[in-house]
């Protein structure tokens, strides 16, 4: 097995990535959020700036979202802490062991996970939760970055399809056709020889939660699943 990376490579990988201005639009727009803040958060010093991953770096288990929340990791600083999508997220992996607590308040509110890092496909919150194809095409170095200083990994979690193509598109050869690869929740894929397994799911975006379109229940499933699967 490789040795897990240093802290000083963590330190240098989230550095870089929080400095990122490369995203005119999606600069603009984080700032903008954390100078005008949401009423209930006026008392807040949002982040605003690019959200690093978050989590246990000898994880076996990557999980990968979408996009910062404009008034959740925007302002908190921490993938998927502050709004209801992460309430939703850590809520089922606490109940399935990977978190030692259900709560995603802040950055510093003692959430810990356990054989899971959660990073997402583009680091700065986008106007509508709709980031460009170029946004994310220059936000994929950060990703193929935390790839490979997490070299436990055997298995990854997409969550909403756009996560789901983006990890067709680093690792699938050029040119293989994605037929095999329909994306549907609770879907599962072994990846080319030495590649980690993939495993698709609805996001839990309020959108998707409200609507009942994913359920707590099928949600528990996807992380039974990626339990049995480590």
């Amino acid at each position: 097995m490789n040795a897990p990376k240093t802290a000083l490579d963590w330190e240098i990988h989230n550095r870089t990535l929080t400095a990122c201005r490369d995203c005119e639009r999606l600069v603009a727009w984080r700032e903008q959020v954390a100078r005008e803040k949401r009423r209930a958060y006026l008392d807040w010093d949002y982040w605003g700036k690019p959200v690093p991953g978050f989590g246990d770096t000898r994880a076996r288990l990557l999980v990968i979202g979408l996009a910062p929340g404009a008034h959740g990791s925007n302002r908190t600083g921490r993938m998927f802490t502050g709004d209801a999508s992460g309430e939703f997220l850590y809520t089922a992996l606490h109940r399935e062991g990977f978190a030692n607590q259900p709560a995603s308040a802040d950055r510093n509110d003692g959430l810990r996970l356990k054989d899971v890092f959660i990073t997402a496909v583009c680091r700065c919150a986008p106007p509508g939760n709709k980031p460009a194809p170029q946004e994310i095409k220059n936000c994929r170095k950060y990703l193929l970055a935390e790839i490979a200083l997490l070299n436990q990994v055997q298995g990854i979690v997409a969550l909403g399809k756009i996560a789901f193509d983006e990890v067709l598109d680093i690792f699938l050869p050029a040119g293989e056709s994605r037929s095999a690869y329909p994306f549907s929740h609770g879907a599962f894929f072994s990846l080319p020889a030495g590649l980690p397994w993939l495993l698709a799911s609805y996001h839990p975006s309020r959108q998707n939660t409200q609507t009942g379109r994913l359920t707590a229940t099928m949600f528990d499933a996807i992380w039974q699943t990626a339990a049995r699967k480590l």
